[in-house]
């Protein structure tokens, strides 16, 4: 060895055995913040010298969810490296799709606009907190959990820009197509009141769908129209000032369809529903709150409202309120008999400030009975289409035909619609007829009889071939 080269090591080895010595001093002498502290401007020290630039997006930011986090793990689970040997495989609950996530220490790189970004999944163990979902119950989490995004410091304005939105939007995507329908209802006070939240959920597995449901096709291509319209004019409803939803209003009597058109809404728009109960509303506030809680790209539905309001015309002599609630029991102790909701509270709850709290929400309310509707709520911007619900139209039951028997043409077929002209029954009921027999020709039969035991002239002979 040279004498130079044993100088270099001889001042290498000095200076590593002062840096242990002072190591050992500071972990033995020194408070523990002193020593937190000059740890953390050393780091800071030595990273002012690096051209790499870290993010940090936690799991949780105080003590709520981080929506960013969930948005990098859904766009990162296709980007997961072919040569990835350790995986976290859930299924949450209510989910039908399972997901393939990073697994801690595990990184990923992902490139965009020829810039190459690394990903990795940092997991920490900490003492025990609680943090909240987004129905607000608590979780016990002894784990804290980020992703680290390192990158070049010179694309920093860029990531802020233009890469983190991309995350979000092809998360938003991804949540889409692994998106599980709900089907949500107001929680029920006495089974423990809504501490958990205003709604709970179940799968809306309904397979209705605009194909399936017994309507004439010129309608159901209307709707779809209608819809297809709302979904791609955001920027219209914002340039125009008026929040982005839309309201429709079916009417007609039992059996016509009605919820089978809303599940195909539902599964068309792949929007969740929300069932509100007005008889079970106390107030107006408790309106506006409901509202608040549900989620964007969703479905409200107040089914049979004739029923479930007392709805006068406001030009009525009267000096009782204008909408009250009717309570379904009044031996009920958890009803309360006074309850009433006001008739400009519900109009505010349909188109007024309130209802501009979220986007992409549709609006339906059904009735058996339109007539007996204050015309405030059948105007345009609170009800905008009104689809009448009618009996068995002949292209109706053409369709039940080939849903439920498979056929297109049957001999019968001029006798049955003949006799809808004349006679009143519901899709309901011709289905129902169907589902008693899968043989066309009975099938069709017992529908004749029904028909001709509901028409006009009973004594009416029908030949069946």
């Amino acid at each position: 060895m040279t004498p130079q080269l044993q100088t270099v090591v001889s001042t290498a080895a000095s200076v590593a055995a002062t840096v242990m010595l002072l190591r050992s001093l500071s972990r033995d002498y020194l408070p523990p913040e002193v020593h937190h502290y000059l740890r953390s401007k050393l780091s800071k020290l030595l990273s002012s010298f690096s051209s790499e630039l870290t993010l940090v997006i936690e799991e949780f930011h105080a003590l709520k969810p981080n929506p960013l986090f969930r948005a990098a793990q859904l766009y990162l689970e296709p980007h997961v490296a072919p040569n990835t040997t350790r995986f976290r495989v859930t299924m949450p609950p209510k989910a039908s799709h399972i997901s393939f996530l990073m697994d801690r220490d595990e990184e990923i790189a992902d490139t965009f606009n020829g810039v190459t970004f690394r990903w990795k999944l940092v997991s920490q163990r900490v003492g025990p907190k609680y943090v909240h979902d987004d129905d607000f119950q608590a979780t016990l989490k002894s784990e804290v959990r980020f992703f680290e995004l390192r990158f070049h410091k010179k694309h920093r304005d860029m990531v802020v820009a233009e890469y983190l939105a991309r995350v979000m939007e092809k998360a938003e995507e991804a949540r889409e197509r692994k998106k599980t329908l709900q089907l949500f209802t107001l929680r029920d006070r006495r089974m423990g009141g809504r501490r958990g939240g205003m709604w709970q959920g179940v799968n809306l597995d309904h397979p209705a769908t605009f194909e399936t449901v017994a309507m004439d096709s010129d309608m159901k291509e209307m709707i779809k129209s209608d819809l297809d319209r709302f979904l791609e004019r955001k920027g219209l409803y914002k340039s125009v000032g008026k929040a982005w939803k839309r309201g429709y209003l079916l009417s007609g009597p039992p059996g016509t369809g009605k919820s089978s058109l809303i599940a195909a809404m539902a599964n068309y728009l792949n929007f969740d529903v929300y069932d509100l109960e007005l008889t079970d509303i106390r107030r107006n506030s408790e309106l506006r709150n409901l509202l608040i809680a549900t989620a964007n790209r969703s479905i409200l539905v107040v089914e049979d409202i004739d029923c479930s309001l007392h709805l006068q015309d406001r030009l009525a002599k009267s000096s009782q309120p204008l909408l009250s609630i009717t309570t379904p029991s009044p031996y009920n102790p958890y009803d309360n008999p006074k309850s009433q909701v006001t008739l400009s509270g519900f109009l505010n709850f349909i188109d007024g400030l309130w209802s501009s709290c979220g986007d992409e929400r549709i609006i339906v309310f059904t009735t058996n009975h339109k007539y007996k509707l204050d015309p405030a709520l059948l105007r345009p911007g609170r009800m905008d289409v009104h689809i009448d619900m009618t009996y068995c139209t002949p292209s109706a039951f053409k369709l039940l035909a080939s849903n439920y028997l498979g056929i297109t043409e049957h001999p019968l077929f001029l006798q049955v619609e003949t006799l809808l002209g004349t006679t009143h029954v519901t899709p309901a009921e011709v289905g129902e007829q169907f589902l008693k027999n899968q043989d066309p020709q009975i099938a069709l039969e017992s529908l004749l009889h029904l028909l001709l035991d509901k028409g006009r002239n009973p004594q009416d002979q029908i030949i069946l071939i």
